[in-house]
């Protein structure tokens, strides 16, 4: 019984363009008491590895998270399969913006502690005592309101390309560490302001909001379904786009285009720009922003260093990325010392 990924990225991506079949990338979440979270992960990658699904899932014993991408001649079955699932019927799937046949090269479901990093203890407060949920209208109506603070729970590197008009978008690496910066930040209207909330798809504002009630917040609200929901019904229903610029996303296209506002610039030379790249050196991978001049000059490296690296044989680079960790933790996503107009 296979329950793993067998074929690589590159297999795939052959594979993929042979079929010549459009996908449609999706994603969806659901808290919900898991008893065993191996055994439905096993049954959901055979599931979905017949139905040809490819992207990146977490199952916890708190519920599911899903970016996924599916052929849509079996988009139907996936949602069936869904529905037949007790917590998940019904459940909103959140439909990307823009068509990309390859957002996602591979399967992998993996079981996590949590569906989210938060760092909370769920123990400590009522998680299902969440904030009012708004469309895409009420939300617009809300973040017009003088009294309303709207805040970005996304990280820096995400809210650096798009974000809602007047939000506050805390300069954060990580979603865990939001959470106390922003209580701190707005301690002094717990009571007399609305906390307006938003994320990609909705999910951080799930836990953030219950936890900003526990922690004492009168008017706590979320967008729901985030900015892709957000996205689709501005769109359906000839409502005022608020979005400015794009909508970072986990998968290989890094971003959908919501406004023609470019918000950013090239991490390298400073000129707009709001494309983000991976370093073409392994050992680095930073994720930065590089424009089209620059990724040319630079040979989509982030550094004069990282440059020079991929020129050596690959053996020798194999060998300088030997007992080193590229995480975040390092490289903080943007955040290289290298980058001359970094945020």
């Amino acid at each position: 019984m296979q329950l793993y990924n067998k074929l690589s990225a590159e297999e795939r991506a052959k594979l993929i363009d042979d079929a010549g079949k459009d996908r449609i990338t999706i994603s969806f979440y659901q808290y919900h008491k898991i008893e065993n979270p191996t055994l439905f992960r096993n049954k959901l990658f055979l599931e979905w590895n017949e139905l040809d699904v490819l992207g990146r899932t977490y199952v916890s014993y708190e519920g599911i998270n899903a970016q996924i991408s599916v052929p849509s001649e079996n988009f139907l079955t996936l949602k069936k399969q869904l529905d037949s699932i007790s917590f998940l019927n019904g459940i909103r799937l959140n439909v990307a913006i823009e068509h990309d046949n390859k957002s996602f090269l591979k399967l992998k479901v993996k079981v996590r502690n949590k569906i989210v990093a938060d760092g909370l203890n769920d123990d400590t407060f009522d998680v299902t005592d969440k904030g009012v949920h708004l469309n895409a209208k009420e939300f617009n109506d809300m973040l017009a309101n003088p009294n309303t603070i709207c805040v970005d729970m996304r990280n820096h590197y995400e809210s650096e390309i798009g974000h809602f008009d007047g939000a506050i978008t805390p300069d954060v690496d990580t979603f865990r560490d939001s959470l106390d910066i922003i209580e701190e930040d707005l301690k002094d209207h717990k009571e007399d302001k609305n906390l307006l909330m938003y994320c990609t798809g909705g999910i951080r504002c799930e836990k953030a909001s219950a936890y900003y009630k526990h922690k004492g917040f009168k008017n706590v609200f979320q967008l729901e379904g985030g900015i892709i929901e957000y996205t689709r019904q501005v769109k359906d229903e000839g409502l005022e786009n608020k979005f400015l610029g794009k909508n970072f996303v986990f998968d290989h296209r890094r971003a959908e285009k919501i406004s023609d506002d470019v918000i950013a610039n090239c991490h390298q030379c400073g000129k707009p720009c709001d494309t983000h790249t991976n370093c073409a050196n392994e050992g680095c991978h930073l994720l930065f922003i590089q424009c089209d001049d620059c990724a040319e000059k630079m040979e989509n490296t982030c550094s004069p260093e990282c440059q020079d690296i991929i020129h050596l044989p690959y053996e020798e680079q194999k060998e300088l990325r030997k007992g080193k960790h590229a995480s975040n933790k390092i490289f903080k996503k943007g955040r290289s010392e290298a980058l001359k107009f970094k945020k």
